[in-house]
């Protein structure tokens, strides 16, 4: 079940502090962030952020596309390796 929509989306003030000062400036410097639950708005659009997937920090670049989404959705946590099985030769 999704958040509440009397709610609305869940945004990181500290995050969303940041983009604003990046926009008022007009730079697009990469922002490092552990927010995975944090919901991508409009105003995050052309920026590069830098999801923690739990190891390492991972490049996520926003589009038109992301909006409404999560930006842990696109920082993977686990590799599939393949099911079991014999090895390839």
């Amino acid at each position: 079940m999704g958040r509440s929509t009397k709610k609305g989306p869940y945004v990181d003030p500290k995050l969303y502090q940041k983009v604003e000062k990046l926009n008022d400036v007009g730079r697009k410097d990469p922002l490092t962030t552990w927010a995975r639950a944090c919901t991508i708005i409009p105003e995050f659009v052309g920026h590069t952020f830098m999801v923690h997937n739990g190891k390492a920090h991972l490049k996520v670049f926003v589009t038109e596309d992301m909006v409404g989404h999560r930006l842990g959705e696109f920082s993977p946590t686990r590799n599939f390796r393949g099911h079991g099985g014999k090895a390839k030769k």
